[in-house]
């Protein structure tokens, strides 16, 4: 286990090597140009290649294409350059892709603030991209995070062959800390799995039961087979049939919607005894943490609670909490979008305050502790 000083983009890039990365494609933007320089100096370091495009609706159709050749790929960008991939990123959706895209969040919309912290994305990074869709995102608080969830982003992405959003934010992308890397024989590595059609258009989309396809054989290895973003059927053809329609629909959204319990990770801090929640995911975590902290010693029963999987969100774990809470502060650095999820789950049994950020500045803790302190005295 080796001890390093890193920042969390650069922690990114180390966890997706580690993970198996060989193919990137994409370039720098704010906040997340450190992705992009370091796949550029690391990928021909470990047999990898890194390809600067001329934009980023190109640089998600490279990662697609490097993907179908079995190699296992990723891109980075921020704000407009994750409004452009969304195209793409339903196909990949819909074809069974895996991929990984790098979010790092700043201030919008449109240009807004490139160098400012948000969290403004979340909602987009479940439905950015048009039509139902299946979608995993995952977003880090720290920069160990950035490094071992990077790791994660990959096997969810190769084990339910889908893409996966990691929506990280400016704050943890340019935070700086020390970090242990675990050996490799510590990390789990999840690598794809081949259905073994050998041949010409054999049935590349067959599923087994737990409704995941076996795979695709990579492009340039003596099968054929048909891609297409239209509904097709188990050869990969188009097919128009409402009853074809339905049922790849179905089981591409049960994937994931089955094996909430793999997929889904929350992180609870003081929730044992809590009698409020704040909540809070990615960049906001450290503030909630100390204000969690403070309010204890206040005498406070507070706690916090953060989804580490934003999508799916953690529904049946925020729902068990409805009986013991007296009340939650949503605290996230957008205008209030994982509070709408919060707010389903809650069904109006628990009040809800909410502290927002759509200024580019950050969060202090002390602003969560006098709310949670007016919460309590209510």
């Amino acid at each position: 286990m080796a001890k390093v000083l890193m920042q969390g983009n650069e922690a990114c890039v180390e966890g997706a090597i580690a993970a198996g990365l060989k193919f990137f494609a994409g370039y720098p933007i704010t906040p997340s140009t450190e992705i992009a320089e370091g796949c550029a100096k690391r990928l021909p370091q470990v047999g990898g290649h890194f390809v600067q495009m001329e934009d980023e609706l190109a640089s998600m159709a490279a990662v697609i294409g490097a993907s179908t050749t079995g190699a296992k790929s990723m891109t980075a960008t921020s704000g407009p350059g994750f409004s452009l991939k969304q195209e793409n990123l339903g196909y990949a959706c819909l074809a069974e892709i895996p991929c990984v895209i790098v979010d790092v969040q700043r201030c919008g919309p449109s240009t807004g603030l490139p160098t400012a912290p948000s969290q403004g994305d979340y909602m987009q990074a479940r439905w950015g991209t048009h039509g139902d869709h299946p979608m995993i995102a995952i977003s880090p608080a720290t920069v160990t995070e950035s490094y071992m969830l990077a790791i994660r982003a990959f096997n969810l992405s190769e084990k339910y062959r889908t893409p996966v959003i990691f929506l990280m934010d400016e704050i943890v992308g340019h935070m700086r800390e020390g970090i242990e890397i675990p050996s490799p024989d510590e990390i789990e590595i999840i690598n794809r799995r081949e259905a073994g059609n050998h041949g010409a258009y054999k049935f590349a989309y067959r599923v087994p039961e737990g409704k995941i396809s076996l795979g695709l054989k990579p492009f340039g290895e003596g099968s054929r087979y048909n891609m297409t973003g239209l509904m097709h059927d188990y050869a990969g053809f188009p097919d128009n049939s409402a009853e074809n329609a339905r049922e790849l629909m179905t089981r591409i959204m049960d994937k994931i919607n089955h094996n909430l319990d793999d997929i889904v990770d929350v992180q609870e801090y003081m929730m044992e005894d809590s009698e409020y929640a704040v909540i809070c995911f990615g960049g906001t975590t450290r503030a909630a943490i100390d204000a969690v902290n403070e309010a204890r010693e206040l005498g406070i029963k507070v706690g916090m609670w953060r989804p580490v999987t934003v999508w799916p969100f953690p529904d049946a774990r925020l729902k068990a909490l409805q009986e013991k809470l007296k009340g939650i502060i949503m605290v996230e650095h957008n205008y209030g979008q994982m509070l709408l999820e919060v707010e389903r789950c809650m069904q109006g049994k628990v009040p809800i305050e909410f502290i927002g950020r759509i200024d580019g500045t950050v969060i202090p803790p002390s602003e969560i502790v006098e709310k949670l302190s007016d919460m309590a005295k209510a």
